[in-house]
């Protein structure tokens, strides 16, 4: 959707006393789909955040696998490398739409952190729930089906909690100032 007539005149939004940032999300919380958040919209929010946390969520883990460590540093490593891929994307969008770094850094942290917290307290916590799965090795289907198990039900739980955060111009709506 072409955002710039909608973004064209700053001045005609002026407020006394308020300078407008070419870099701030001003529009962020503007929802254009007839002002309706559809689960489409939540569902392709959750997917592009299930997209880079499964990226560095699997390669968290298939690092800390096959180095031979303990569970929580393996842990911990693929949500550190889920967050920073799940960012990236995000960074990359806004980036490649012309937001100077520092309002990219700001875009991404509104439009993912709740989105990504969630994906990964939930997937990670089938994970540790599943029976032996963070003790199986990377050539166990029980691996691959716990953590694959963890994305679909993290992807189901995070669906409505982006769809309520885009209806208030929250999380994903941010970034939709920018396509």
């Amino acid at each position: 959707m072409d955002h710039s007539a909608h973004h064209a005149d700053a001045s005609a939004h002026d407020h006394p006393g308020h300078v407008h940032d070419p870099g701030h999300a001003h529009h962020a919380g503007h929802v254009h789909a007839g002002g309706a958040t559809t689960w489409s919209m939540a569902a392709k929010a959750t997917l592009h955040c299930l997209t880079g946390c499964a990226i560095g969520e699997i390669l968290g883990m298939v690092i800390g696998t096959a180095l031979a460590w303990h569970n929580a540093p393996t842990m911990l490593l693929a949500i550190a490398l889920a967050f920073f891929f799940g960012y990236s994307f995000t960074l990359y969008a806004v980036r490649k739409a012309g937001l100077g770094w520092k309002a990219a850094i700001k875009v991404a942290l509104a439009a993912d952190t709740v989105s990504i917290a969630v994906m990964e307290l939930v997937d990670n916590g089938i994970i540790a729930l599943v029976p032996g799965a963070m003790d199986a090795h990377l050539s166990d289907g029980l691996f691959w089906y716990a953590l694959l198990g963890g994305f679909a039900v993290a992807f189901l739980i995070t669906t409505p909690v982006n769809k309520w955060m885009i209806g208030r111009g929250k999380g994903h709506a941010v970034v939709h100032a920018y396509h």
